[in-house]
């Protein structure tokens, strides 16, 4: 993959990634179980991009955490915050309209490319 591509191939998926860890967060989940619930639905998130990633949410209050320490190992839970799912809510609406339109919009680029 040349590095245009796979820069372009990030940009694409930074957005989702958002998207799709906050889709994960509506019930409690540590970083591990987190990485482990997004590869079942077959999307790929580094440890590198997950924990930065929980910070910024954290900071911009859509996501909430807190320490279980009843185990030998204290996991850091992360949770959607009431402002979180509002903006989950919102967001999925949007990727869905996008999606859709976007997929219109490229299918009729095969359409034209049969031509």
């Amino acid at each position: 993959m040349s590095n245009l591509l796979q820069s372009l191939t990030t940009e694409l998926r930074r957005g989702t990634l958002t998207l799709a860890v906050l889709s994960q967060l509506r019930t409690p989940q540590y970083g591990y179980s987190l990485v482990q619930s997004l590869e079942q639905s077959n999307i790929a998130i580094d440890q590198s991009t997950l924990y930065p990633l929980l910070r910024r949410l954290e900071k911009q209050e859509l996501v909430t955490s807190y320490w279980d320490t009843s185990e030998s190992r204290p996991r850091k839970y992360y949770e959607l915050s009431k402002y979180g799912l509002e903006v989950f809510s919102q967001l999925k609406e949007e990727w869905i309209k996008n999606s859709k339109e976007l997929y219109d919009l490229l299918k009729g680029d095969e359409n034209d490319e049969s031509d």
